[in-house]
């Protein structure tokens, strides 16, 4: 017993990953009523959501309280990648649907929820979120406002004494121990979920749903495999395709199985880490990414509207097209501001082009049978991404630094 643990031990996480990954896939197909093998995958991703508010609120704290003046960090580039990747996502996502054009099968609308009636409600959203109160932020996830509450804290502690500051800083590291545990538990977790979404029916239904699903997830594996590393090299004049695969790897595979940016963001923290970044930077723009940097979202929203656009045999012009591209970009980033995400933002672009709110709730539901694969693969971009961009800021910046010092 004492060597098959030593030997596990000698694995790398990413291989104990597939290794569950593949226990999964078998147990489902033996065992598929051994329900209770589901268990593991839900303790995994709860533990992870229970975790990263609290590691977001004292790592920025932290950060932010010990911060000297004069000291750099990447942020502003970090955001202006975000918004750049997020828009080059959905005029992707455009140039595909124009290209592949196909009829919808439309399914029945999501009766339970209520799309935004506009973007001033989505952004409004945003806005309440950042005032929100504290303990409500952190009990909820929302990260908008325990980033807001964090920088606060950390701007005010800047003046305390130093035994607060090492106080916060250790506090800060037990937190991140904390999340280290949490993520030795994923090939466990990683084999409860993938057992649960094979053994479950929802993949039968996929099949009349095919070539929509080959689109989106087509179309979110250009974005990650050629868009991004065009912005990578673009930036920092580097081979990007190192730091890409290796974020989808270490970051991307657990988003696929997790289904959440949130509970992803400590898999990130540590990914970054282990990248050697700064904690300044990353410990900020990795919650923010998990928000704001929605490229994913832009896909499916632009993907499944103009299906619809296509299906109903509307002509959409060149302006129009390029409002689509504005729109979802700026949807997208408020994505996480909405219950339901990126699917509940399909009605507002649908708008644009006079469709219905009752057809355009129909595509919603489209995009509801379909969410086992396209919240996967959109989560998978949207975090990878995360650290993909927080990474090339930092080598941008060290670049310039090199240049200066030449």
């Amino acid at each position: 017993m004492k060597s098959i643990v030593k030997g596990w031990n000698s694995l790398s996480l990413v291989k104990q990953i597939v290794i569950g990954l593949i226990i999964g896939i078998i147990l489902a197909l033996a065992v598929p009523q051994a329900t209770v093998i589901t268990l593991f995958g839900d303790l995994f991703v709860k533990a992870l959501k229970a975790v990263a508010p609290v590691l977001v609120l004292f790592l920025v704290m932290s950060a932010i309280a010990q911060h000297k003046a004069g000291q750099k960090t990447n942020m502003k580039s970090v955001i202006v990648l975000y918004l750049i990747c997020t828009f080059c996502a959905g005029t992707l996502a455009v140039i595909a649907s124009f290209i592949f054009k196909f009829d919808l099968a439309l399914a029945e609308g999501a009766s339970d929820v209520a799309p935004p009636e506009g973007i001033a409600e989505v952004l409004r959203t945003l806005l309440y979120n950042v005032v929100a109160n504290p303990v409500d932020a952190i009990m909820n996830a929302n990260y908008i406002g325990i980033l807001a509450w964090a920088i606060l804290l950390g701007i005010a502690l800047r003046h305390a004494g130093e035994n607060t500051k090492i106080f916060i800083a250790d506090v800060s590291e037990a937190v991140s121990s904390i999340v280290k545990w949490v993520i030795r538990f994923a090939p466990l977790g990683v084999m409860g979920l993938v057992f649960n979404s094979i053994a479950s029916e929802g993949l039968s239904s996929l099949l009349s749903y095919g070539r929509i699903i080959l689109l989106l997830v087509g179309v979110m594996l250009v974005d990650a495999l050629i868009v991004n590393p065009i912005i990578v090299y673009a930036a920092c004049r580097r081979n990007p395709y190192p730091l890409v695969l290796r974020c989808i790897k270490d970051s991307g595979i657990t988003a696929f199985f997790t289904r959440s940016s949130a509970a992803n963001i400590p898999v990130n923290m540590r990914l970054c880490s282990d990248l050697g970044l700064d904690k300044d930077t990353y410990s900020i723009s990795i919650p923010l990414g998990a928000t704001i940097n929605m490229g994913g979202a832009a896909i499916t929203i632009s993907v499944l509207s103009l299906a619809a656009v296509h299906t109903l045999g509307i002509s959409v012009d060149l302006p129009s097209a390029v409002i689509l591209c504005v729109l979802s970009a700026v949807s997208a980033c408020g994505a996480s501001g909405v219950a339901g995400g990126s699917l509940l933002l399909i009605p507002l672009a649908c708008s644009l082009f006079g469709i219905p709110a009752d057809i355009a709730m129909q595509v919603v539901g489209v995009g509801f049978i379909i969410g086992v694969v396209q919240d996967s693969c959109e989560t998978a971009l949207n975090s990878s991404t995360d650290v993909v961009l927080t990474a090339t800021a930092e080598y941008r910046s060290r670049m310039k630094r090199e240049k200066e010092n030449a």
